[in-house]
């Protein structure tokens, strides 16, 4: 995998796959994007205590860094398992600067990524994270969740991972009442939710993004 960093306009880092041509944020911003995506619009939405959270694509592991500090603020239990098939070494991982950018200990964000793989890891009294390396085309889930962070690469760079038959998997293990959450507003998207049963609302998206989309299992 061939990785470039960059620098986006909220000065937080992301990084841009030079195999695909695609960034894993929005050149506004990395940390505001994730912020207004996945912890505003998504997390914030849940009004349990105790949440499950599924995240498709750990990428630079931010929105699991974000979810952290939500919850350990909040003193909300979250158990937060998340897919990556391509995980960043740790040559990488340490160059972002997210702790920089929110002024919190680097530590939090490296234990994250350092935690062993296919296993269940308490980092906080309010925070459990499993990391999974496999691919989501193939895994069959037999857990239930509360929310899930959809965070692949677009449809156009990565069309495999937006298919009927991968939001029918998660629809069935979506909580009823439960959320997904999604930077994408495509209308092939939306459609292809709808037909497996989300209820799909538009909702304003991040800096430099009029749309992302809410499907909800009602």
């Amino acid at each position: 995998m061939k990785l470039e960093l960059v620098k986006t306009i909220d000065g937080s880092n992301s990084l841009k796959n030079l195999i695909i041509n695609d960034s894993y944020h929005s050149k506004y911003g990395a940390i505001n994007e994730s912020k207004h995506i996945f912890i505003n619009n998504g997390l914030k939405r849940i009004s349990k205590k105790k949440i499950r959270v599924l995240e498709i694509g750990f990428g630079t592991g931010l929105n699991a860094l974000l979810t952290q500090l939500y919850c350990d603020k909040k003193e909300k239990k979250i158990t937060y398992h998340t897919i990556d098939n391509l995980p960043l070494i740790e040559e990488i991982y340490s160059s972002l600067n997210y702790c920089d950018q929110l002024k919190i200990d680097k530590n939090i964000f490296l234990k994250i990524h350092s935690s062993l793989w296919e296993n269940e890891i308490e980092l906080s009294n309010f925070f459990v994270l499993k990391k999974m390396n496999c691919d989501f085309t193939k895994i069959l889930f037999n857990e239930k969740y509360d929310l899930i962070y959809f965070d692949a690469f677009s449809p156009s760079k990565q069309p495999e991972m937006w298919t009927l038959n991968n939001f029918k998997k998660l629809y069935e293990c979506l909580n009823i009442n439960g959320v997904l959450i999604t930077y994408s507003s495509k209308g092939d998207v939306k459609r292809t939710m709808k037909e497996v049963g989300f209820n799909v609302y538009s909702i304003e998206g991040p800096t430099g993004k009029r749309e992302i989309t809410l499907a909800s299992k009602d």
